[in-house]
C-alpha cells in the first residue's frame, strides 16, 4: 500500500480478509469499541493501562501468543465482546488503518456492511479507499470490494470523477456481480492470495462469511482523534 497525502478526506480502509470484516462483525455484536494498534507491543502496553479491554488480532494469520481472540469474525460473538475495548492488531488491517491518520474521517468496509456503508459515505464528495492488500501487494478481495463501493456510489452518477484505480476496481466488481450469489463471491475470495492464506491455516468458514453481503447494519468508523471505531450511527 503506497502512501498517499488524504489530509482532508474521509478514508475507507478495505481488509476484507480479515481485519475490516472482523472489526464490522464486533461491533455488530456489541463491542463498546475497536482501537487499532500498529504493533503486538503497542497493544500490550495499551493493555497494562486497560487490563479490562480483550487484546485481539494475528500474525501470520494465527492468534497471536497471550492475546484473547484472534482475526476471525467467528470469535468476536456477542458474549465475549459486547461492551468491551478490544485492543486490535493485524498483519496488514491496521498498518492501513495507521496510513490514514491525517484523514478527516476513516471508514471501515467490507462486503458485510457494504449498503450502509455506502449509503453514508454519499453524503461526501472527496473520499479515498485504501485497501490494505497481503504484505504490501495488492489483492483481489479487497480490489472487488473497492471496486463494488464505487460502482454504489456512482450508479446514480455515473459523471463522478474516478480515477483510474477505480475504474479497474469497479470493471473487475461488474464482471463480479454478473450472476452473483455468496458462494460466488466466496469462490472469487477464495483464489486471491488472502483467500489461499486464510485456507492455508484451515478458516475457509472466514472466507465464507466475509463473502455474505449486507449481513450487518452497522457502519464502523474510526475517529483520528480518539482513535477508537465504533458505529458511527450511535457514537
Amino acid at each position: 500500500m503506497g502512501e498517499t497525502d488524504l489530509s482532508g478526506t474521509v478514508a475507507v480502509v478495505i481488509d476484507v480478509l480479515r481485519a475490516t470484516t472482523t472489526i464490522t462483525h464486533a461491533i455488530a455484536n456489541g463491542a463498546e469499541c475497536v482501537i487499532p494498534q500498529l504493533t503486538i507491543e503497542e497493544a500490550q502496553q495499551q493493555h497494562v493501562a486497560n487490563p479490562a479491554a480483550l487484546l485481539g488480532g494475528e500474525r501470520g494469520g494465527e492468534r497471536i501468543k497471550g492475546f484473547d481472540l484472534g482475526n476471525s469474525p467467528t470469535e468476536y460473538a456477542p458474549a465475549v465482546v459486547a461492551g468491551k475495548q478490544i485492543l486490535f492488531t493485524t498483519t496488514n488491517g491496521t498498518k492501513a488503518m495507521q496510513a490514514c491518520r491525517a484523514a478527516e474521517l476513516i471508514y471501515i468496509a467490507s462486503f458485510a456492511n457494504l449498503t450502509p456503508l455506502c449509503n453514508e459515505l454519499a453524503e461526501y464528495e472527496n473520499i479515498q479507499i485504501v485497501c490494505a492488500g497481503t504484505e504490501g501487494e495488492i489483492t483481489r478481495e479487497d480490489v472487488l470490494l473497492a471496486g463494488a463501493i464505487v460502482d454504489h456510489l456512482t450508479a446514480d452518477a455515473p459523471l463522478i470523477e474516478r480515477n483510474d484505480q477505480a475504474q479497474i476496481a469497479t470493471d473487475a466488481w461488474q464482471e463480479a456481480k454478473s450472476g452473483l450469489t455468496a458462494s460466488s463471491l466466496a469462490q472469487r475470495l477464495k483464489r486471491s492470495r488472502g483467500g489461499r492464506n486464510v485456507l492455508r491455516i484451515g478458516l475457509e468458514a472466514d472466507i465464507e462469511i466475509a463473502a455474505t453481503l449486507d449481513s450487518l447494519n452497522v457502519v464502523p468508523r474510526l475517529d483520528p482523534k480518539s482513535w477508537q471505531i465504533r458505529d458511527s450511527r450511535i457514537s
